[in-house]
C-alpha cells in the first residue's frame, strides 16, 4: 500500500510526538522535585537512632528530617508507621531505608508527598516478589548465621553483629549499637510488597560493596533492576554510619539540592 507525502509527515509527526513523551517520561523519573523533607526508616538490628551520623548533615542543609521508630512487628505496621509520618509532612519528600526497610519504602513510597527514594544497602522488591526466594538466587550472606530466637523475636548475637552487621565500625561504637538492637518479630519476615513505588518514582539506591547482611550482587541487581542513579561505597552494612557523607550525599541528590 503505497502513502501520500501528506499521510507520510502525519505518521512521522505522530511518531516524533510519541518520541517526546516517552522522553519526557523519563526525564520526569530521572529528575526529583527539590524537597524540604526526608524521613528516615530503619531496618531489622537497630532503631531510629542509627541515623544520628547522616541526621545533623540534613539538617545543616536545611532539610526537615523525620526518623521513623519501625515496630518491627509485621510488613503492615511497619508500613502504617511510616504512612502516618509522611501524612504529617508538608511537600515533597524524599524517604529513605536502609536493609529491610527498603520492604516499607517500596511499599509506602506511593505516597502522594514522595518525590523520590533512596536505598540504602536496602531489600528493593517488586510488587508481590518473594525477596526470600529472591535472595537465594546469591550466595548467602554470613550474618544470617549469627540470627537467633528468643520465641517469635529474633535478633543478631553479638559476635555476628560486630562481625558481618557492623564490621567498619570502631568496636566500642559498634558494641554501643549492639546495645540498643531492637528485636524483630518472625511475622514481619512473611510479608510481601503489594506494589513498587520504584516503578513510578525517581530511586537512588546506595551499594555497600563490602556487605556481610544483604549479597552486594543481590544490591547491584535490585539497583539495576528499577534504574536508580547508583553508588557504591567501600563499606559495611552500615554505611550510613561508617560514611555519612557518601549516603548524606545521595539523599541530597535525591531531594534536588546536589549531583
Amino acid at each position: 500500500m503505497t502513502m501520500t507525502r501528506r499521510q507520510f509527515s502525519a505518521a512521522l509527526m505522530a511518531g516524533a510526538a510519541v518520541s517526546l513523551v516517552s522522553t519526557r517520561s523519563v526525564a520526569a523519573i530521572a529528575a526529583p522535585a527539590k524537597a524540604r523533607n526526608v524521613v528516615l526508616v530503619h531496618g531489622l538490628f537497630a532503631d531510629g537512632s542509627c541515623w544520628s551520623e547522616v541526621i545533623p548533615r540534613l539538617q545543616a542543609a536545611g532539610l526537615n528530617v523525620t526518623s521513623v521508630q519501625n515496630p518491627l512487628t509485621t510488613l503492615p505496621d511497619a508500613v502504617a508507621s511510616a504512612q502516618r509520618v509522611l501524612d504529617r509532612q508538608d511537600g515533597p519528600t524524599v524517604l529513605v531505608g536502609h536493609s529491610f526497610s527498603g520492604m516499607i519504602v517500596t511499599e509506602a513510597g506511593v505516597h502522594p508527598n514522595v518525590s523520590a527514594l533512596v536505598y540504602v544497602a536496602a531489600r528493593a522488591p517488586d510488587a508481590g516478589e518473594d525477596y526470600t526466594a529472591l535472595a537465594k538466587t546469591y550466595p548467602t550472606p554470613p550474618a544470617s548465621a549469627g540470627i537467633v530466637f528468643d520465641g517469635d523475636e529474633g535478633r543478631l548475637t553479638e559476635e555476628a553483629f560486630l562481625r558481618d552487621f557492623a564490621g567498619d565500625i570502631p568496636e566500642a561504637k559498634a558494641k554501643v549499637l549492639y546495645a540498643v538492637q531492637e528485636p524483630f518479630h518472625k511475622a514481619l519476615l512473611t510479608g510481601k510488597t503489594t506494589q513498587a513505588a520504584w516503578r513510578s518514582k525517581p530511586s537512588f539506591y546506595a551499594v555497600s560493596t563490602e556487605d556481610r547482611t544483604i549479597n552486594p550482587d543481590l544490591e547491584r541487581f535490585m539497583a539495576k533492576r528499577m534504574g536508580a542513579k547508583t553508588i557504591e561505597v567501600k563499606a559495611s552494612h552500615l554505611a550510613l554510619i561508617s560514611h555519612p557523607e557518601e549516603i548524606s550525599g545521595l539523599i541530597l541528590e535525591a531531594a534536588g539540592q546536589g549531583g
